[in-house]
C-alpha cells in the first residue's frame, strides 16, 4: 500500500488573500485540517490547524492585537510545502513527517494529487495486524499546565516543548482536561465585533480584613486554559497493543491517550508515536 491509496483527495485550496477566517470555516465544513493555499493555479504554501494555533499567541498587549481571524492565510501558512510522490511508501510518508516536525504531505506528480496527513497514517495503522504495545512506543514525556494558564502559556510550553498536546491539571494536580493544537486553532479567536476573546469575572473586596465582601466589579480577563480545553479521552493501559490506542484515537477525534498504570498516568500515546510505529 502506498501514499496515494491512503491520501485525501480532492484537494481543498484557499488564495494567500483570503483570511484566516475563511480557512478555518473550509476546515470545519469539510471535517479537514490541511490547505493548500494557491495562486494562479499554482501551489505556494499549506496552511494547518496547528499554524494557525501557533499565530494566536502574540506578544503584544490584548488591545493592541490584530484579531486573527481577519490576517490573511498567507501570514500563516508554510512556504514551499515538502511533497511527496504518490507511489511512496506509508513509512516514507511518517518519516518525513516525524523529521519535518509537520502533520501533512502534499502528494505531487505534476500535480498535487492530494493531502496524507497523520490522521490517515493512524487509519492505515489501525487496521494492521501488528503486535506493538503501548509501553514499547509511548511517550513519557507529559507537558502539564494549570487550568488558570493563559491560553499565550498553553501555546509557549507546546512550542518550547515542540508537543501538540498538554496535560490540564486542576489545583489538586489532578488531570482534568487536554489541550490539543484543534482545541487552539478552532477557539472563537475573535467575537461578533471582531475584538478578542475574554471573559467577565465578578471581583469582591473586603473593607476590612473581617469585614464584609463589598466593591463588587466586573473585570474583563483573557480566556485561559480551562476555556478551551477538552474532556480527557479515555485512558490506554500500558500493556494493551498500539493498534488498539489509534482505535481509540479515531472514535474519539482526539490526537493523544493517557496511558496508565493502573489508576496513575504515565506517558502518553500520541499521532506521533504512532507514526514512528509505522516505520
Amino acid at each position: 500500500m502506498n501514499v496515494k491509496d491512503i491520501m485525501s483527495s480532492p484537494v481543498f485550496t484557499i488564495a494567500p488573500e483570503e483570511t484566516v477566517a475563511h480557512a478555518r470555516n473550509l476546515m470545519l465544513k469539510h471535517k479537514i485540517s490541511t490547505l493548500v493555499v494557491a495562486e494562479n493555479n499554482e501551489m505556494v504554501g499549506i496552511v494547518t490547524k496547528t499554524d494557525i494555533g501557533k499565530r494566536l499567541a502574540q506578544a503584544e498587549p490584548m488591545w493592541r492585537r490584530r484579531p486573527i481571524d481577519k490576517i490573511p492565510v498567507s501570514m500563516v501558512m508554510h512556504e514551499n510545502p515538502i511533497t511527496i510522490y504518490p507511489g511512496a511508501t506509508i513509512s516514507q510518508a511518517s518519516e518525513l513527517m516525524i523529521e519535518n516536525g509537520i502533520n501533512a504531505l502534499a502528494v505531487k506528480n505534476r500535480e498535487v494529487e492530494g493531502i496524507v496527513t497523520g490522521t490517515d497514517i493512524v487509519k492505515y495503522f489501525a487496521e494492521q495486524d501488528i503486535k506493538t504495545k503501548v509501553a514499547e512506543v509511548m511517550s513519557e514525556d507529559i507537558v502539564f499546565v494549570h487550568r488558570h494558564h493563559t491560553i499565550n502559556h498553553v501555546i509557549h510550553e507546546m512550542e518550547e516543548n515542540e508537543t501538540n498536546r498538554v496535560i490540564v491539571n486542576d489545583d489538586a494536580d489532578e488531570a482534568v482536561g487536554i489541550i490539543t493544537t484543534t482545541n487552539v486553532a478552532f477557539n472563537m479567536m475573535s467575537d461578533n465585533a471582531g475584538n478578542l476573546p475574554s471573559k467577565s469575572i465578578k471581583m469582591t473586596r473586603r473593607s476590612s480584613p473581617a469585614g464584609q465582601k463589598e466593591y463588587r466589579y466586573v473585570k474583563e480577563v483573557p480566556l485561559v486554559a480551562e476555556d478551551i480545553m477538552s474532556d480527557l479521552p479515555h485512558s490506554i493501559d500500558v500493556n494493551n497493543k498500539a493498534v488498539n490506542a489509534a482505535k481509540i484515537m479515531l472514535s474519539e477525534h482526539t490526537i493523544a491517550l493517557p496511558v496508565v498504570n493502573g489508576e496513575k498516568i504515565i506517558g502518553l500515546i500520541s499521532r506521533r508515536e504512532i507514526l514512528k510505529a509505522v516505520q
